[in-house]
């Protein structure tokens, strides 16, 4: 098992003369070994004492909202909320003293070192995530890069860079004794360490790498990146004016941010790379699209198409982009989301041409805290998706776009660590608790939910360990790393990728003959790629394709309710039965109602025992009031129960129920619907196709 490493080396470059650094903050904090935390005001006027420890306490850190503190006190951990009364978390962190912690803002975890020679990665709940093993000498300082994906570890004549899980990147044994201290450059590109003989060390992070397709990238020097096609081993190198800070490797293109400039390079032309000068702060993110591409800095937002056209800029109320990440960013070609750091139960959502909210401009909002967001990325933009962790890691998925509809949000999957979408097929992978799981068509929730078990692929994911997080997934390749750093790479079928392009080209034939060669072929997975097709028909409205679906996975009734369908005599009633189909009662009898089938609305009510509405209905449009409390009787007579409900004993009173005369004007209902059909050229035209 071999640990990729991203990172190998440090410049290493030593001073005798340490250079004071201050930031801004509306309150500065203090610890001591009196044992106690105090909070300052920026001028020095000591506002409050937050706690009295009866041992002394080495290390504090704000918590990411400044509403909280962590302090140290012997082998505890200690977190302490502002507000008076409110719950403090104390856990027993270390086996010894510990010297240093740290909290960051963007990923909200939590470092610890002591002097039982290990470091710790927690969570902001005191769930340790990642432990050391032992090093030979106490952990003497830890702190976070401020984008949170890295963090270094100093001890004596040791210097270590780590993944935010915890894993090590690269390891340096400088002769400075112990480092004391550890201060991140703003880019996250450098660092600064304080050394017990006096002298300050400064280390830069070099040969990061990225990779996409028969492309591999990696930033040699400060300035230089090597780029490898593995297929003719071909080598170019690219160099910059400035140090390199940010860089993305997707979609055909390399974006890359340096501390004045942004470079836009083409996989196919490496020699011409379009250049433009970025306008405010250091670029702290790159999100990439087929179509553009996002740089996050501390001004704001800022979308540019691939020839440095700046597109857009969304904004939105107490937005702070220093505290975004690729986990609460997404990107799609005509959408961007965004959640909110005030109130995360909320994720903004924007068009990505214009920069303006989308749809009613209301955000989506969850009634629990999201932590993880990722947009689809094909298909229509009334069709576009969004998938998001919460909290409780319930994965859950819903449509971007809505015009004043109550959001439809459809919980798909439990114990969610990590997801992914394709890029180049609506098709959603992650791992849930023990298992591996790829959504070969999420879109099945809304169109038949009882059949998206059955469009899934699933297998054991005890082979990532803990915490494993998903790096790409691209075209059938799926990358994970593991906790050790390590990267597995795993191929699914191409068959679900393949149906996904012939249905979005309505190339229904071309759809049913891959299935047929699918279940020829005698795999495991025939069943799977048909339960995707009778989805993905129906949600397209093609029953003709969905009927020899279904009655390829034995779904007989679903079959026989199709016939049905196809045997109404109006286009209108079709598509209302299509949605009731699909679960869509609302949207069904609304289609109805404005089509003036009123006895038709009523009818879908009284065989779903919606009976309130039935009756509201009827009495509403003045027609069928003795038909539904026709049907209502024989519900209740059926059970042997008497009515009760006060509005249905109004309206029964003194009518008596004749069958006959029910039926008789249900079927006038239905000749009428007929001749309404067959009066119309265009609905008989597509009387003629639909059958």
């Amino acid at each position: 098992m071999c640990t990729n490493k991203v990172f190998k080396n440090f410049f290493l470059i030593l001073f005798k003369h340490l250079k004071a650094t201050s930031a801004r903050y509306k309150n500065l904090t203090s610890v001591g070994e009196d044992g106690q935390v105090k909070i300052w005001s920026k001028s020095g006027m000591l506002r409050s004492t937050l706690a009295q420890q009866g041992t002394p306490v080495y290390s504090v850190a704000w918590g990411p909202d400044s509403e909280k503190v962590l302090y140290t006190s012997g082998k505890q951990l200690i977190i302490k909320p502002l507000q008076p009364n409110a719950k403090v978390l104390q856990w027993k962190a270390h086996d010894g003293l510990i010297l240093k912690t740290d909290w960051n803002s963007v990923n909200d975890l939590i470092l610890s070192a002591g002097e039982d020679c290990k470091y710790k990665v927690w969570d902001s709940y005191g769930r340790v995530l990642y432990s050391s093993q032992p090093h030979e000498y106490p952990i003497t300082s830890v702190a976070w890069a401020g984008d949170g994906e890295l963090f270094a570890v100093g001890s004596f004549h040791t210097l270590r860079l780590c993944d935010k899980t915890g894993w090590s990147y690269a390891l340096e044994k400088p002769n400075t004794g112990s480092i004391f201290n550890i201060a991140w450059s703003i880019d996250g590109t450098q660092l600064a360490g304080a050394c017990g003989n006096g002298h300050v060390i400064f280390a830069h992070v070099v040969e990061q790498r990225w990779e996409w397709k028969n492309f591999e990238i990696t930033l040699i020097k400060r300035r230089t990146m090597e780029v490898h096609n593995v297929i003719n081993d071909a080598v170019d190198l690219l160099e910059f004016r400035d140090r390199v800070i940010k860089a993305s490797l997707n979609y055909g293109h390399l974006v890359v941010s340096t501390s004045l400039q942004c470079y836009v390079f083409s996989t196919k032309n490496w020699n011409t790379p379009l250049i433009f000068d970025l306008k405010e702060g250091t670029v702290s993110l790159i999100l990439q699209a087929e179509r553009h591409f996002l740089l996050v800095d501390g001004g704001g937002l800022y979308l540019y198409s691939y020839e440095g056209r700046l597109i857009s800029s969304p904004k939105f109320p107490g937005m702070r982009t220093d505290i975004l990440n690729a986990q609460t960013v997404s990107l799609s070609n005509d959408t961007l989301a965004v959640k909110d750091e005030a109130d995360e139960k909320v994720i903004y959502i924007f068009e990505a041409l214009s920069g303006k909210p989308l749809g009613d401009g209301k955000p989506l909002t969850h009634k629990t805290e999201i932590v993880e967001i990722a947009l689809d990325q094909k298909g229509l933009t009334s069709e576009r998706k969004i998938a998001f962790i919460d909290k409780n890691r319930d994965l859950y998925i819903t449509s971007v776009k809505r015009f004043g509809k109550e959001q439809k949000i459809v919980k798909i999957g439990t114990m969610v660590q990590t997801l992914a979408w394709n890029d180049t097929s609506n098709i959603l992978c992650g791992i849930q608790d023990t298992r591996f799981t790829v959504w070969y068509y999420p879109n099945t929730v809304y169109v038949d939910k009882d059949l998206l078990p059955k469009t899934l692929y699933e297998r054991d994911a005890s082979e990532f360990s803990k915490n494993p997080q998903i790096v790409h997934f691209v075209g059938n390749q799926i990358t994970i790393r593991r906790a050790d750093g390590s990267l597995i790479h795993l191929n699914i079928s191409p068959y679900p990728a393949i149906l996904h392009e012939y249905v979005s080209s309505s190339k229904w034939e071309d759809a049913v003959r891959l299935c047929r060669f699918v279940k020829a072929t005698a795999t495991d997975e025939d069943q799977t790629i048909w339960a995707c097709l009778a989805a993905m028909a129906v949600a397209n409205k093609d029953m003709a394709t969905a009927e020899i679906a279904y009655a390829s996975i034995g779904e007989i009734d679903k079959v026989q309710y199709i016939n049905s369908i196809k045997d109404l005599p109006s286009k209108e009633s079709r598509m209302a039965h299509i949605l009731l189909f699909s679960g869509n009662t609302q949207e069904a009898e609304t289609l109805l109602l404005q089509a003036g089938l009123i006895y038709q609305a009523i009818q879908v009510n009284i065989n779903l025992y919606n009976w309130d509405r039935a009756l509201e209905l009827a009495v509403k449009h003045k027609t069928h009031v003795d038909t539904v409390l026709a049907y209502r009787q024989k519900f209740l007579e059926d059970f042997g129960k008497k009515e009760t409900n006060k509005r249905f004993l109004q309206y029964a009173e003194g009518l008596e129920v004749d069958w006959n005369k029910i039926k008789a004007k249900i079927e006038m209902e239905i000749a009428k619907e007929r001749e309404r059909a067959a009066a119309s050229p265009a609905v008989r035209a597509s009387v003629t196709v639909q059958q």
